[in-house]
């Protein structure tokens, strides 16, 4: 009995082959996963030492605070570079310019939209990185100082 060819759809829903991206750091899910086969593969009539399997329980213990301090620290940063970039709203700031011009002028609002916060000065939106000096603008009035009654 002859056997007919069967026709495949190339525009199927597998048409490519799905592409593997490997994983390029080691999480905890990768080192558990290497912990379950390393149990499954052992030898029955040599099991793993105890010791062995606890210090690598440890390790993914660590591991996983490790990662959890990691994400605090940078969200700590973060936190810390937008305090920095709302502080400098009412301050005279300077950054470099084109052509290596430093570049004076009041900072009027703050933006967060990206990862480094933006700083407007005059119509230029600045990277928080970019600013090189902040100082306290020459008020044309000291409220501090006072003034004398006029006679009207």
């Amino acid at each position: 009995m002859p056997i007919d060819a069967v026709a495949t759809n190339p525009t199927g829903m597998y048409s490519t082959a799905p592409t593997r991206v490997p994983k390029q750091t080691m999480d905890s899910e990768v080192f558990m996963s290497l912990l379950v086969t390393q149990l499954r593969n052992q030898d029955p009539s040599s099991p793993m030492d105890t010791n062995q399997m606890i210090s690598q329980t440890t390790q993914l213990a660590m591991m996983e605070k490790l990662t959890e301090m990691s994400m605090t620290s940078n969200e700590n940063f973060s936190l810390q570079m937008r305090m920095a970039a709302a502080s400098l709203v009412g301050q005279e700031v300077s950054y470099t310019g084109p052509d290596d011009i430093t570049v004076t002028g009041i900072a009027t609002s703050v933006s967060y939209a990206g990862p480094v916060p933006m700083v407007t000065v005059g119509e230029e939106d600045i990277p928080l990185d970019a600013i090189s000096g902040v100082t306290t603008p020459p008020n044309t009035t000291d409220p501090t100082t006072p003034t004398a009654p006029t006679n009207s």
